[in-house]
């Protein structure tokens, strides 16, 4: 291959990263302009800009812009999980919910919520309200620890693949049923609180949510360029990374780590949104094609696209009984598969 091919190839994937980034921040802009409430374009950029209507402020300032962000952080976190845990597992249907993760932060929402449904006050004979406040943070810290225990259970013999993903099915199985044991034991007190965040929903995120997932983004899409190089040669056997110099066991276990630190904040804030982790990585591998250098930016950017206009479609069709974004992206998602399995079967 000649330096010319090779500068005009280059060339083509930055202007190919431009163009999806370009449908980022397009989506972005789609999100906060479209609602259930109508606004005019001039409103919305006054309101941007601090100016306009108090009404308009308060609509696209403290309820639109912070839901669209947090959907966008947790897109590239799902998309991002989704890629490094097909990567080192090898298993192109790997993802947060299939390695345990989804089921461990489900786990610790509603077990949280049932013991936490009713706090008296010692001072009077009130009952305060459920602390939904603490969902991000138990959701997060059940996540990772599921993914931790599979870790710790894969690695008590050997290191592999297979090995992990058996054990993140069996561990999310048992953790998804006593979950759901625990809801059915629950009765009705409650519970629609946690069927909206099983069905994966970003109703009511604020720039709280927002300021709780900016660390986990900012720190793993940090830490991405280390593994860069490490990420291209775990899909091969570990016999084969190994010749080439890797160190397979540390580089597996960072890869990983980040994993569940960004799939368990995800989950922990807008819960377990399916088919983003699975599908996104799939479709930045086929439109990259061989240039596997692209498949990362590109996964970042379709993550947010995903769910940005996931929720944007869910608002709009679904008016004030808005549909949530994991019922979007799993109707949307089983096409999408099958249609990515036929072009590359």
């Amino acid at each position: 291959m000649t330096a010319a091919t090779q500068a005009s190839q280059r060339a083509a994937s930055g202007w190919l990263v431009l163009a999806f980034a370009g449908m980022a921040v397009l989506s972005l802009a789609l999100a906060t302009f479209l609602g259930v409430v109508d606004l005019p374009p001039s409103d919305v950029i006054a309101a941007l800009a601090g100016h306009g209507s108090s009404e308009a402020r308060s609509i696209i300032l403290d309820i639109r812009l912070p839901r669209v962000v947090t959907g966008i952080l947790a897109g590239i976190h799902f998309a991002v999980a989704g890629l490094l845990l097909q990567t080192i597992t090898r298993n192109p249907l790997a993802d947060p919910s299939l390695m345990g993760i989804s089921q461990g932060a489900m786990l610790a929402v509603s077990g949280f919520l049932v013991f936490t449904v009713y706090v008296h006050d010692p001072g009077s004979n009130t009952l305060q309200a459920l602390p939904l406040g603490w969902l991000p943070v138990i959701g997060t810290i059940g996540g990772m620890l599921a993914g931790g225990f599979i870790y710790a259970i894969a690695f008590r013999r050997d290191l592999g693949p297979l090995r992990i993903t058996l054990c993140g099915i069996a561990v999310g199985a048992v953790l998804h049923a006593i979950g759901i044991g625990m809801i059915a034991g629950w009765g009705s007190a409650r519970i629609e609180v946690l069927l909206e965040w099983f069905s994966g929903s970003l109703y009511a995120r604020n720039w709280q949510h927002v300021v709780f997932l900016l660390p986990f983004t900012v720190a793993g899409l940090a830490i991405l360029p280390l593994v860069r190089r490490p990420l291209a040669l775990l899909r091969f056997e570990a016999t084969v990374a190994r010749s080439f110099g890797l160190s397979y066991r540390r580089q597996f276990s960072l890869a990983l780590l980040i994993a569940c630190v960004l799939a368990a904040s995800a989950v922990g804030v807008v819960g377990p949104v399916v088919f983003v982790g699975l599908i996104v990585p799939h479709l930045a591998r086929f439109i990259a094609g061989r240039r596997f250098d692209l498949v990362l930016p590109l996964t970042i950017a379709l993550g947010a696209i995903s769910v940005t206009l996931g929720d944007l479609v869910g608002r709009l069709l679904g008016q004030a009984e808005e549909i949530p974004i994991g019922v979007i992206t799993a109707v949307c998602g089983v096409p999408v598969l099958v249609a990515l399995l036929r072009r590359t079967a």
